[in-house]
């Protein structure tokens, strides 16, 4: 077994490939759908627990398919499902936008911010009602997948990212809701095809919920295919 260390080609080229991902220029199409993304998640958030009456959920009812029927007549691309399983995309800016976890332009994302520092990855989310579980608390299946989302990008930092193996995820105390909360990421060993890492999830200097994953490095034509093959599923279903 050995360590990344510091220095390793691998790393600083997907280090600068992140970096120049993240400082793409945006372009006016992108900052609408970002838009969007935040719009809708208001009304998510807004909704989950409205005690509006019946009337009026019946008017924001019908605005809502309005809107849904009036996107229906464009064509639907396909999306990346988040960092843990493509995390060599070869669209990042897009890859980053369309995550479910950390996307922008994604309105099921809470959304996560994460970012490079001193060898590891850091970030914060925060989440809103929406993600509810134990009063007060985040559900436990959203912790369990921002550290998905957070040790995937975390593998990558190998320069041989590949996709999630094995996620165990320990419960330290509870995960508030409405709360910045403090993500750590660490790589800390690659064995040959095998990418170890932790993950660790703060609520100020308390220590939430912790992490170990095991990532399987992939090539890239074996990525490709499942590219062609979800494509190809994608079509037949529309």
């Amino acid at each position: 077994m050995s360590e990344a260390g510091d220095g390793d080609p691998a790393r600083e080229d997907w280090q600068a490939t992140f970096e120049q991902a993240m400082n793409a220029e945006l372009t006016p199409r992108r900052a609408e759908q970002r838009r969007v993304a935040e719009a809708l998640r208001l009304v998510i958030e807004r909704a989950v627990a409205t005690a509006a009456p019946p009337e009026v959920l019946a008017q924001i009812a019908q605005e809502i398919e309005e809107v849904a029927a009036a996107l229906e007549g464009y064509p639907q691309g396909t999306l990346y499902e988040g960092f843990a399983e493509p995390a060599n995309a070869p669209s990042p800016r897009a890859f980053f936008d369309h995550s479910p976890f950390m996307g922008a332009a994604h309105p099921m994302a809470p959304p996560m911010e994460l970012s490079p520092e001193d060898g590891r990855i850091v970030g914060r989310v925060r989440f809103g009602t929406a993600y509810e579980g134990p009063p007060g608390c985040v559900h436990g299946g959203f912790i369990a997948a921002i550290f998905d989302e957070l040790l995937g990008l975390t593998q990558s930092i190998s320069g041989k990212p590949g996709m999630t193996a094995r996620l165990t995820v320990s419960y330290r105390s509870p995960t508030p809701l409405h709360t910045d909360l403090r993500l750590e990421g660490e790589l800390v060993a690659v064995e040959g095809r095998k990418i170890f890492t932790v993950g660790r999830c703060f609520r100020g200097d308390v220590l939430t919920a912790e992490a170990e994953g095991l990532f399987i490095s992939i090539d890239m034509a074996s990525y490709e295919r499942l590219h062609v093959a979800r494509d190809a599923a994608s079509r037949g279903a529309r």
